[in-house]
């Protein structure tokens, strides 16, 4: 595999230091673009009370979040694999900064819904750049950098809960404007990267011009439909049943537990670091291991914590949701590693597609998982979703690629 990934990378960059710096940086500007977002379910009981909705509108903000994010992503992908735009990142999180402002003032659930969709819009733009990003910056260490990278989200995704319990909900919808000193601050980093971007392409350009014998330009492989819809089948398992637990944890511990807001908040930043140390462990683990055998361990190896959950009592359902959240985490940098190797030369289609999906399956899972909780109960959709980690057994079917890249070699 190693030797596979040597013949499609510039063999002159090899600057490690510098590829470190960067993704540092990407990773730091995608805890802070996530930090933002996780604001949002984060706040539902808050939204909840003051424009009295059910759970059916609830869903409905999740997905005009997440609908606003998922369908542009591909677009946006495609349209940077061929014309690459550095700076992108930046006007990306501008739109989340314009998003952020209008969420603390929303007078209506119709603004709202505005407000959502355009924070939705800057994460589309944001993910299938700063994912190539990565790529750019991994020196073949792709599982790795996609960790790295994806870790950055899913710490503030992680920490979102958190500062929402302790700045939000005592100060009012309104201290969410405070918000906009860190979308300012991620726009000064990406546009630091986005200058290394682009005197990456410059470099590209040159070595092109001057080796052109050593480009060889990538090819899809072969018979690549039967894998992208195992990984769909995969990808639906995971994130509708991480969907039940990101949206509606909070909900379930106040029903089942009589908890607090704050206390119900504290649960899901414990599910949530759990989702955050498997992303970081994924990557490098598919680098050795396999992509294959990772995707595998990741969604199946959780269907007994998931089908225990919604018996266990306060003390174990903090462990659970923690492992629950380890184990399907660390499976996602290694679907998006694993689609960009059966694409090769399509980092930002790929990338734009499985985010994109993560985002959408996300979105219809926590409106259509609010309209069942609204006709039978909270405590319900945790019995029916147990069993969505089952389909892992699915991944089996996935071709290993690390032998057909021995063989390509």
């Amino acid at each position: 595999m190693a030797r596979h990934v040597e013949t499609n990378k510039n063999p002159t960059a090899g600057t490690e230091r510098i590829g470190i710096k960067v993704l540092g940086a990407i990773s730091f500007a995608h805890f802070l673009n996530d930090l933002i977002q996780s604001l949002i379910p984060a706040i539902y009981p808050l939204l909840k009370d003051s424009f009295s909705l059910n759970f059916t509108q609830i869903g409905l903000i999740t997905l005009t979040f997440q609908m606003s994010a998922s369908l542009l992503q591909p677009a946006v992908g495609i349209f940077t694999d061929r014309h690459p735009q550095p700076y992108s990142l930046t006007w990306g999180m501008g739109c989340t900064l314009v998003g952020l402002i209008a969420l603390s003032m929303a007078p209506s659930f119709g603004l709202l819904l505005i407000a959502v969709g355009l924070v939705g819009t800057g994460s589309a733009i944001f993910h299938p750049e700063s994912s190539r990003v990565a790529r750019m910056a991994s020196a073949g260490h792709y599982g790795l950098a996609q960790s790295i990278f994806q870790v950055g989200g899913n710490g503030g995704t992680s920490a979102g809960p958190l500062l929402a319990a302790l700045i939000v909900i005592p100060q009012g919808r309104h201290s969410l404007a405070w918000f906009s000193l860190v979308a300012l601050l991620a726009m000064g980093i990406l546009w630091r990267v986005g200058g290394w971007y682009k005197q990456k392409q410059s470099e590209e350009r040159q070595r092109r011009a001057t080796h052109p014998a050593t480009v060889r330009p990538p090819s899809p492989r072969p018979s690549a439909s039967w894998p992208v819809f195992i990984l769909l089948v995969l990808m639906f398992s995971k994130f509708f049943y991480t969907t039940s637990l990101h949206s509606y944890l909070t909900f379930y511990m106040m029903h089942k537990f009589q908890v607090s807001v704050q206390s119900a908040q504290l649960h899901l930043f414990v599910f949530l670091f759990g989702v955050a140390l498997g992303t970081i462990l994924g990557g490098p683990i598919g680098d050795r291991i396999g992509r294959k055998q990772v995707i595998w361990w990741s969604i199946f190896g959780a269907a007994p914590f998931a089908l225990a959950l919604p018996y266990a009592n306060l003390f174990w359902t903090g462990p659970l949701t923690f492992v629950i959240g380890l184990l399907m985490a660390s499976a996602f940098p290694a679907i998006v590693v694993y689609g960009q190797e059966l694409f090769p030369g399509k980092v930002g289609m790929i990338s734009g597609l499985f985010f994109g999906l993560a985002f959408g399956l996300a979105g219809i899972g926590a409106a259509l998982l609010g309209r069942l909780a609204d006709f039978r109960s909270i405590e319900y959709v945790y019995q029916v979703c147990a069993f969505l980690p089952l389909l892992g057994l699915a991944a089996i079917f996935l071709p290993d690629l690390r032998k057909r890249m021995t063989t390509d070699t």
